[in-house]
């Protein structure tokens, strides 16, 4: 795409090493995409900065006027495949406007391609597909067309066939469904010479091609005026005549079908990236059927519990919910204010969506924009951290290379170089005025933010000596800035330091990051399991008065908890008393109790207590939920995080608030150690319950394979087999059951090595049969897993697994495993 934009000289190739958005040492070493790489290029180039001809890039026929015929501005995002690095895929699906999903021609639909589907389809992220290595032996487009209907539960929407020299040969082009064209590619050629063949020099040099592109473009057509009225009325127009539809109401028809909420409408392309076939035809699918940011749904905002989007609050169409934790009851907070016109007060708004530590240029935030501008040196407002800051230099990235930029405008992405505090997932706007803060409501301004999934992986990290300690976790600090899916944490027994992550290859990257690219002198132990604990039974209400001598905790404050077990919340409906403050992450939940207030603050029937002046019921709520957090963050009796726990903390302000003694840090400080010593009344008779991480296991191999596998993960690895399918099953549905695809009714070309018709699904014999296992298996089970896989199967044996739910661990295994922790690690 950049060599055929006149942005490089030469194209790079993944074997060598060479490529632009793959610059780190770790992916050239390794040929996979880690980090997702930003670069920003026009299609079609303008004349002056492209040696190709026009008429190659775009030539169509004179009745059309596509968007591809005049010049666009394309910010790329290459993303990575491997499911260790799935949240740098959702951080980067979280900014897009659409999305090109390339596929295997080999290999198909993969298990990790549902995934990054699914992800995709949460953002309603409109995608198109490219078959790519149609050139490679054992390429199937058609099957892989089917697969599309069946395990992406879309309707494959075939714009392009493939084009076999002599019909079984060597790939050498495509054939254009909306065009009624072929498109002829030079053998071993830079993909810059096309050959357009119309359809009636078709009919005489290659009948075969022209009867099928015939067929497709019929298929295409029906298919569109299923989903689309206008279609229907063109078709009519043209006589009932497929191929009198011209290809400007083809094109038209697929992008309001595409852009459509909800739509099951798949466009599918075709081509061979290594033989440079195909790639052109795709930049301009691109232009021509993916939205603009204009085109795309309105943001989604929140500003305090009020949700809506962001041009609402704008435009003053947006009505703010009031919390206010002084108010006279709790039947008033939260009621609602008139809407707030914002005016032009809103300069600009931008979401940071990665960081990263560049040794030359620093610290570099890339940003989305999403309304407005961004200027250079424009005091930016973080509304997440709440602080300040300039954008002293704006960049606009070509992967590690960069352009220095006056603006950023809405829709486009670039990087802030040198921020102090931005962090993934931040919101940060520019305002009018010189005030220090925006007004309200902009102040407290959100833009959706991006979930970290928990980490199931875990490592010691050991500085190289003592005085290298400092300097580990200062570079530590910049890896985690960089990643937030990575997290550390600190043991108080051994004062080892933890890496936790998403995989094995993901903390191996880690590590070999913080070594080699940021020098810390440091070691990453052996990767170990990251388990969880939970109670046994249930506490006595403790309570806990905090009077803290050191700087860090001065002050006075106590804090009342009871800790007790809480059913799997995937399971159980949590209902809380209307009024309380509730807080739930990693299956745990926590509910404050705070009197109820009246109108100058005091607690009501209570003449003589009220609370200090520095302090607000929504504070004190937010210091007792951090330091019950961090309680939770380490269990009583292994040292593993919590799980499956349910904390009430009450605050009696008759006997927890000491006047101004009483500060937000000696708050926290008290619910921590209020929440510890619940959880050892909890433990007095008995030990927490050991839960560990059970994956979701999809496993592809081939047909001969299959046995062996199975039994390995029932009987070796004691999992269990939820199914068993075939890797393109013809009757199967996707994940999401409302979506059914008849498989039989999609069309797809025939392939070489297919016998039978070329019409849907009639005959699917396939070259090295592959079914898919999907399994339940514990986590401790599938550590190295891919070796073993590999060697049962002579190497053909992929998998992709995620972490379904934590299960309590009962019987022989409990014990096996404490005698382990016990023996080895605590």
């Amino acid at each position: 795409m950049l060599y055929y934009s006149g942005h490089t000289r030469r194209i790079g190739d993944v074997d060598e090493g060479s490529t632009v958005t793959d610059f780190l040492p770790a992916e050239r070493a390794r040929g996979i995409t880690i980090q997702s790489a930003a670069i920003t290029f026009e299609w079609p180039p303008s004349l002056a900065g492209s040696s190709s001809n026009p008429k190659d890039l775009v030539g169509k026929f004179p009745d059309t006027q596509p968007l591809s015929q005049c010049s666009h501005t394309i910010n790329l995002i290459d993303t990575p495949g491997h499911a260790d690095f799935t949240f740098e895929v959702r951080r980067s699906l979280r900014i897009l406007d659409g999305a090109v999903c390339i596929l295997d021609g080999v290999a198909g639909v993969e298990a990790q391609t549902e995934q990054v589907w699914a992800q995709a389809a949460e953002w309603n992220i409109p995608r198109i597909v490219y078959i790519n290595k149609l050139d490679r032996d054992g390429a199937a487009f058609g099957r892989t067309v089917r697969e599309i209907g069946s395990r992406l539960g879309g309707w494959p929407a075939v714009c392009q066939i493939p084009w076999f020299e002599g019909g079984k040969g060597r790939f050498t082009g495509v054939g254009d469904v909306i065009n009624l064209e072929g498109l002829l590619y030079e053998n071993d050629g830079d993909g810059k010479e096309i050959r357009r063949y119309r359809l009636s020099r078709l009919d005489e040099e290659h009948p075969e091609l022209a009867q099928e592109l015939r067929r497709a473009r019929a298929a295409l057509v029906e298919l569109l005026s299923e989903h689309d009225d206008e279609l229907v009325e063109a078709f009519f127009e043209a006589e009932e005549d497929h191929l009198n539809i011209t290809p400007a109401q083809l094109l038209d028809s697929l992008r309001r079908c595409l852009l459509a909420p909800g739509s099951t409408i798949i466009p599918v392309f075709a081509g061979a990236s290594f033989r440079n076939i195909g790639v052109q035809p795709l930049l301009d699918a691109v232009t021509n059927l993916l939205p603009s940011p204009v085109e795309r749904p309105d943001p989604d905002i929140s500003i305090g519990s009020t949700s809506g989007g962001l041009s609402q609050l704008i435009h003053g169409e947006l009505v703010i919910r009031r919390d206010d934790g002084n108010a006279a009851n709790s039947k008033k907070k939260g009621q609602a204010t008139a809407p707030v016109a914002i005016g032009n007060t809103l300069q600009g708004c931008a979401l940071a969506f990665k960081v990263v530590h560049d040794p030359r240029k620093g610290v570099l935030v890339y940003i989305r924009v999403y309304s407005g501008s961004i200027d250079r040196n424009a005091l930016l407002y973080n509304t997440t951290l709440q602080n300040s800051e300039r954008a002293t230099t704006l960049l606009r990235m070509y992967a590690d290379q960069s352009v220095p930029v006056q603006a950023l405008q809405a829709g486009e992405i670039g990087v802030i170089a040198g921020s102090k505090y931005a962090r993934t997932g931040d919101t940060l706007i520019s305002y009018s005025g010189n005030r220090p803060t925006p007004p309200e409501p902009l102040n407290k301004l959100q833009l959706r933010p991006i979930k970290v999934p928990p980490p199931v992986f875990f490592a010691a990290l050991e500085p190289n000596s003592l005085r290298e300690e400092k300097d580990m976790h200062e570079k530590l600090a910049l890896l985690l800035r960089e990643d937030p899916s990575l997290q550390v944490s600190q043991d108080e027994d051994t004062g080892q330091t933890l890496i936790s992550g998403m995989g094995e290859l993901h903390l191996e990257i880690a590590a070999d990051r913080l070594v080699n690219e940021l020098k810390a002198k440091a070691r990453m132990g052996k990767i170990a399991i990251g388990y969880r604990e939970t109670l046994p039974e249930a506490s006595t209400s403790i309570t806990r008065v905090l009077e803290g001598d050191r700087a860090a905790t001065k002050g006075k404050a106590g804090c009342t908890a009871l800790v007790e077990p809480l059913p799997d919340v995937g399971d159980a409906t949590l209902t809380e008393p209307e009024g309380v403050f509730s807080y739930e992450q990693d299956g745990n939940l926590v509910i404050i109790e705070t009197p109820t207030l009246d109108e100058k603050g005091r607690p009501l029937g209570a003449d003589d207590v009220a609370l200090p002046p520095n302090l607000t019921v929504p504070e004190i709520q937010t210091a007792y939920l951090n330091g019950a957090l961090a309680a939770l963050s380490r269990g009583p009796s292994y040292s593993y995080p919590m799980r499956n726990t349910k904390v009430t903390l009450t605050l009696r302000p008759e006997q927890h608030i000491f006047g101004s003694e009483t500060t937000y840090s000696s708050l926290t400080a008290a619910a921590r150690l209020a929440t510890i010593a619940a959880f050892k009344d909890a433990t007095k008779n008995g030990p927490s319950t050991l839960m560990e991480p059970v994956m979701n296991v999809d496993i592809s191999v081939d047909e001969a394979s299959l046995g062996n596998v199975i039994q390995d993960i029932s009987s070796s690895r004691g999992g269990q087999i939820i199914s068993l399918g075939d890797h393109g099953d013809e009757h199967g549905m996707s994940a999401d059951s409302s979506k059914r695809i008849d498989v039989s009714k999609i069309y797809a070309p025939k392939d070489p090595f297919e016998s039978g018709s070329s019409r849907s699904g009639e005959s699917h014999h396939r070259v090295n049969f592959e079914r898919t296992v999907k399994a339940r298996v514990p986590l401790k089970e599938m550590v190295g897993y891919l070796k073993h896989l590999r060697s049962m199967t002579g190497g053909r044996g992929t998998f992709v697994m995620s972490v379904d739910r934590f299960e309590k661990i009962t019987g022989q295994r409990e014990k096996a495993l404490v005698q382990e922790l016990r023996g080895g690690f605590v």
